[in-house]
């Protein structure tokens, strides 16, 4: 029924129309990843943001997007591609006007997990859609090609206008930015798509099991950040902790015995290619969280430069990112992924080291250019090996839900790395901030990303299956 579901579905729809609105949907969720982060100065001084608190503007999108994605693509599959879309798109676009009216720190924290709600919604909905619009041949090639190229363009497009936006118009339109796309989205989604047709319903979504993750992983995240209020061994920071971590073991039991249809098989984590990407990608997550977040603060805070230059200067970053993606498509066909990883992840751990040895007397060119370069095509190198490694060593039903775990683990590493790095950072910067002590605070927080990365390198040495080699009867062997 499933299958004939779908066809209806292709069949209903005008696919230009439907490519056209994934593709707005996938730039809009892109952008958002990068465009707040130029604008954090600004933000932090308009709503009187500590410095540790300001790290909340990034953790609460990541959050709610990251623990939310796989009810988001659960309930879509259940209810209706176009109808949770629609929603989700809505929800995006009320949030984003929400934040941009924010008056205090917790209301912009508000809107900005409102948003990662609403794009938890949208994501994987747009995926389906997509993928049942186009189900093969050149025509699919060309979609998911186009849907790919939004993806990066959205986080390189985000850095620029983020600069432009906050120096001549106000922070406030980091956020307004959105409105006009998910409009667009919605007009496009509303008289493109089909209606959904009836689905298959297998089985109702594990709403408590999403809850139980999201909310241990935030609450992880809280006791981390408040680290510079409360010490380690502190009897709040540890409760926080043990709650923390006690909700999560609660969501592994309902995933374990849950009857409604659960978020993660987790027999899927006894397959080392699945354990050990997501290994990989949950450090790999934070650190790039680290590197689009201190390196931002460098060039404003430590540098002096506007946020128009600021993200001006944050483009090669970004651009390296495409062109490592691009070179990973290339040498795809010669190397295994595991050795992708390795490589990858090696450059981008030399980068990131190179941003520890940034000077608070330093320049773009002499302190920021090069490391951006180096760890941002480090980064793009990785990409499409670990979705390639996450999903190629599971049973082909079971790919989409590979895939999708890999989605969240890395927003959830995101949240998780730059709570600790950017605790570790904000301890080594002191009450008293100056360029000088911002610097080495900041330079302290992209060596530890590069420790991150670098155990990202071993567990794809020691954890990943080495890739099958060819004998001489043309055979593969382990």
């Amino acid at each position: 029924m499933a299958s004939e579901n779908t066809t209806v579905v292709a069949r209903g729809a005008r696919p230009g129309t439907t490519l056209a609105a994934v593709s707005v949907v996938q730039f809009m969720v892109s952008l958002d990843l990068t465009v707040v982060n130029v604008g954090l100065p600004q933000i932090a001084s308009g709503l009187g943001f500590s410095q540790v608190g300001l790290t909340w503007v990034i953790h609460a999108y990541a959050l709610t997007f990251g623990g939310l994605l796989l009810l988001g693509g659960k309930i879509a599959d259940r209810y209706g591609h176009k109808r949770v879309m629609l929603f989700g798109l809505g929800l995006f676009g009320l949030s984003s006007l929400v934040g941009g009216l924010a008056q205090a720190p917790g209301q912009l924290v508000a809107a900005r997990a409102a948003q990662g709600i609403g794009a938890a919604a949208v994501a994987p909905a747009a995926l389906a859609l997509l993928s049942s619009t186009f189900p093969g041949g050149k025509e699919r090639v060309k979609a998911f090609g186009i849907w790919s190229a939004m993806n990066a363009s959205g986080g390189a497009v985000g850095v620029l206008v983020g600069g432009l936006l906050t120096q001549y118009a106000g922070w406030q339109w980091v956020m307004y930015v959105n409105l006009p796309m998910a409009a667009l989205a919605l007009a496009l989604a509303w008289r493109g798509i089909a209606p959904d047709a009836t689905a298959a319903r297998r089985g109702r979504p594990d709403v408590l099991g999403a809850v139980l993750a999201t909310a241990g992983a935030a609450l992880f995240v809280f006791g981390i950040v408040r680290t510079d209020q409360y010490a380690w061994t502190s009897p709040t920071t540890l409760l926080t902790l043990v709650v923390a971590v006690a909700l999560l073991a609660a969501f592994i039991q309902v995933e374990r015995t849950t009857k409604r249809d659960p978020l993660i098989r987790l027999g899927l984590f006894t397959n080392r290619s699945v354990a050990g990407a997501n290994l990989f990608i949950l450090l790999f997550g934070g650190a790039m969280a680290s590197a689009l977040y201190f390196v931002s603060l460098y060039l404003q805070r430590v540098l002096g430069g506007s946020p128009a230059r600021a993200g001006a200067e944050f483009l090669p970053f970004m651009l390296g990112v495409v062109v490592g993606s691009t070179l990973a498509v290339k040498f795809g066909y010669k190397f295994a992924p595991r050795n992708m990883l390795i490589i990858g992840g090696t450059l981008a751990a030399l980068g990131y080291a190179w941003f520890g040895l940034m000077r608070s007397d330093g320049s773009f060119l002499a302190d920021v250019l090069g490391p951006s370069v180096l760890a941002s095509i480090g980064i793009g190198l990785c990409l499409a090996p670990a979705v390639s490694i996450a999903t190629g060593g599971v049973q082909p039903h079971e790919a989409g839900a590979a895939s999708g775990v890999l989605n969240s683990t890395r927003q959830i590493g995101a949240s998780l790395g730059l709570a600790a790095l950017g605790t570790v950072a904000a301890n080594r910067t002191g009450s008293v901030l100056t360029p000088a002590t911002l610097n080495d605070g900041y330079a302290l927080g992209m060596l530890v990303g590069a420790g991150l990365l670098a155990c990202g390198v071993l567990i794809a040495l020691f954890v990943l299956p080495r890739p099958a080699r060819a004998t001489g009867d043309g055979a593969q062997k382990p």
